[in-house]
This record gives structure tokens, sequence and C-alpha cells, in this order.
């Protein structure tokens, strides 16, 4: 059955190096690998022409019109579509259409909703997106977090995890010898993503520890967050190493004592288990649905969101604490076991066949 499978995926695809376009990327290679023929539409194509791209109104229609054609040459070519699906105008562009057009051909479309700003959609959209989430012929989130929120709309879903590489992600082979106390950080530079909550306890803590935060990402903000360092006084604490592919975050990770994540709005962060399978002890917010991946002073250290005070107080502890540090470490690898491809695979794989199966 899996080799006869043909799989239609829909999703964004690297680059950017977003949350849902590694995920797809990840899941496209796993599934290939278990002899799944995988056809994917990217919808973050180029635009053709290029110079489409620079107007604002036109970009828009010049995207979607091809799309809609491609939407109904893969419901033709596909057993099952895997649609990964976000929040905001990218649910109305890029998931409604599939969702209203597959069907036509008797092609069953799996909904992969994703996304930390589900609730504030709904709050204002849900009566525009019900219509369309129903064409679904099953409805699967990577978290409890998500799944609360579709259930207090009366929705019912099933919960399939994300999935970390282990190949990529694990611990490092030896010990990394550095000066002071290094965090990482692995977040696009938006306001978001808190990143000056962590400027702010960073120069909170006392110099004698010789704490130092690498950041990984780019984005708009980043001109304003090094202003805040300088303002803060901690230039010289501060690293902005840019975007990194996914092997040089996981070197980063190797050479790195702690990750924090200052984020005001998440779902199921990729960052967050990746750091944990490379054995870093965490300190995160606890928005969304982190606290549906770690328990504070289990298997990470969680604080409220903007709270600097807090979050150097968290910060403090691990460096103070090797035997704290260890336990967050032991805790996180076995945590991370849920989401290798050994338990997601199959989960996955079971739900094509299904539906497949049903296919007219």
């Amino acid at each position: 059955m899996i080799g006869a499978l043909r799989l239609g995926l829909v999703a964004p695809m690297p680059p950017p190096n977003g949350g849902m376009a590694m995920q797809a990327r990840q899941l496209k290679q796993l599934l290939e690998g278990e002899g799944v023929a995988v056809c994917f539409l990217p919808t973050n194509g180029p635009y053709r022409p290029a110079w489409v791209g620079r107007l604002r109104g036109l970009r828009a229609l010049a995207r979607l019109l091809p799309y809609l054609v491609q939407i109904c040459r893969l419901a033709r070519r596909v057993d099952v579509i895997h649609l990964m699906a976000n929040s905001g105008w990218a649910w109305h562009l890029f998931a409604a259409p599939v969702l209203w057009l597959a069907p036509l051909f008797g092609t069953p479309v799996i909904v992969n909703y994703r996304g930390g700003e589900a609730e504030r959609f709904f709050r204002r959209s849900f009566r525009w997106v019900r219509p369309s989430l129903h064409r679904a012929a099953r409805v699967v989130v990577p978290s409890g977090y998500l799944e609360q929120v579709f259930a207090t709309r009366g929705e019912t879903v099933e919960v399939i995890p994300n999935i970390i590489d282990r190949s990529v992600f694990a611990p490092a082979p030896e010990t990394v010898d550095h000066e002071g106390f290094v965090f990482a950080i692995t977040r696009n530079l938006e306001p978001i993503y808190g990143i000056d909550t962590a400027l702010h306890a960073l120069a909170l803590l006392p110099q004698r520890y010789g704490a130092r935060l690498a950041i990984a990402g780019s984005g708009p903000a980043e001109e304003e967050l090094r202003a805040l360092a300088a303002a803060l006084g901690i230039t010289g604490q501060v690293a902005f190493l840019g975007r990194l592919d996914r092997d040089a975050i996981a070197g980063l990770y190797h050479r790195a004592d702690a990750m924090l994540n200052p984020t005001t709005v998440d779902n199921m962060p990729n960052s967050l288990l990746e750091a944990m399978a490379c054995g870093l002890p965490v300190v995160s917010t606890d928005v969304g649905g982190v606290p549906f991946m770690v328990r504070h002073d289990e298997s990470a250290l969680l604080i409220p969101a903007g709270d600097p005070h807090r979050m150097a107080m968290a910060m403090q502890r691990l460096i103070d604490e090797p035997a704290l540090r260890e336990k967050l470490r032991e805790a996180a690898l076995s945590a991370v076991k849920a989401f290798e491809w050994s338990q997601v695979g199959p989960q996955w794989i079971a739900a094509y066949a299904e539906l497949a199966g049903k296919r007219p």
C-alpha cells in the first residue's frame, strides 16, 4: 500500500527556513524514504515574471491564477493531499482554494493546521474559515494547544506532532570548551519573538557570570535589537549570527550551554525540539503550545512572556546549578523521543492509507 500511494504535499518550501517550510521539506524526504510518491506543490514559488513580485496588488493575482491550475492538476494525479495551513491571509490564499477544488476531483484533503496565532485569527475570521475547513477529510494539528483552540469552536481534530531529525539534532559528540556561559536563541528577528526581553534579561545578570548570547536569525527587527544591545551596554556579550542552515544551527547548540525561547506567541516551536534533542537545557516563555511540550522545572524552565526579571532569574539558576542543567538535559532527551520519525511517521502513513482507501 505504501509503495502504491501517491501523495500531494501543499506547503511552503525553504527558503526562508521557517518552521512550516522545514517540516514540509523533512516530511517529503522521510516519506519518499518509505516509498511514498510525493508530488510537491509549493505555496511560495517564485513569481513569473520576477518583476511582478515588486507590485503588491498585482503579485497576489499573478501567483493565485497559476496556483489554481496547479491544484487541479495535482488533484488529478494523487490519491490524497496533505495541506499544510496557517493563519491569516495564507489561509484564504493558499489553503481554502485546495479545499474547494480538490474534492471536485474526488481527492480527499488532510488539513495540517499550524501556527501560534490561531486563536487570534479564529477570533476574527472563523466564520469565514469554517466553510472551507468542513470540506477537509481530516483536520490534524501538531499540538494539544491547537486541539484546544479548535475544540472551543466545536471542531474535533487529531494531534500528530512535529518531526525532529535526530540525524542532525543530537547531543554533541564531545565537549566544546569556551569562555563564559553561552545562551542561544534561534528565532527570526521579529517583535513577536520577544528577543528584546532576552537582551534586557542578559543586562540584568551580574557581570561576574560572563554570560553571552548568540542569536541565529534574521528579520526586520535586527537594527532595533542591535541598538538596544548597545543602549544596555552589552554589545560585547551579544553575537548576531544571521540566518543559519540546519547543520550550522546544530553546531551552535553544541557550542552553547542553554537555549532561550523568549517568544510572545508559539505553537510547537521546532527550535525548542531541536535544542532539546541536542541536550540543551531550555528557558522558555509559557505561551501557546509550549506547556504541552515541556513541564516547568522538569524538562525546562518556564516563565511568563515579556518578563526580563523572571528570565534573568531562570538564566541565573542554570548558571549556578549544574545539577539542574543535567536534570533538564536528561528529561529533554527523553521527551523528544515522541517526535522521532519512528513514532510520527506511522501515524501519517496510516492516515494517508485510510483516506486513499475511501477515495471514490
